[in-house]
């Protein structure tokens, strides 16, 4: 008897530790913290972007293409159809396929939910996109683009504002 006690309370503490580790996995990532790390990390002034020099060539294409559509309105479904070309307005993927495109690590463009599944797993050396169904936002360089959460208005803008990841798939281009 005394050995099926033990049986069932070493169960019941694997089952335990076993419902921890889900309910921290559910929490999801980090959230987004703008951390300044001089020659590695990209600034905003007055809304633009500025690449670090050490940043490879097409981190300075993605944050350019960025500068180009800072600003613009957001517009449900804006800035998907040809996601090479600047458009009058973005949503959240129109403008981070604009970025990636402009990068050379995608061409196209494609809904937020689609960016779950881009690139490879976990945070990017220089680039990294978050997704989940229904949103997605992308950091380059150290710096959030995105069309909201950021400085009271909506549409593409560059932000070092802190925002919360739950739920999100962290995503990068190989290699970068």
């Amino acid at each position: 008897m005394k050995r099926h006690a033990r049986f069932a309370g070493a169960l019941r503490g694997a089952a335990f530790v076993a419902l921890a580790a889900w309910v921290a996995g559910c929490a999801g990532p980090e959230p987004y913290v703008y951390r300044r790390v001089p020659g590695r990390t990209a600034e905003v002034r007055d809304g633009i972007a500025i690449a670090p020099p050490a940043a490879p060539p097409e981190v300075h294409a993605a944050i350019a293409a960025g500068n180009r559509i800072a600003g613009l309105p957001y517009a449900r479904g804006g800035g998907h159809g040809n996601a090479a070309a600047a458009a009058d307005a973005y949503d959240c993927s129109g403008s981070v396929s604009y970025l990636l495109n402009a990068g050379g690590w995608m061409s196209g463009s494609m809904p937020s939910h689609g960016f779950r599944h881009f690139g490879r797993r976990g945070h990017g050396e220089w680039v990294s996109v978050y997704a989940r169904r229904g949103h997605v936002f992308a950091v380059v360089a150290g710096l959030r683009f995105d069309t909201g959460y950021g400085n009271g208005r909506r549409g593409p803008q560059w932000t070092t504002r802190t925002r919360p990841a739950k739920g999100y798939t962290i995503r990068h281009p190989e290699g970068f």
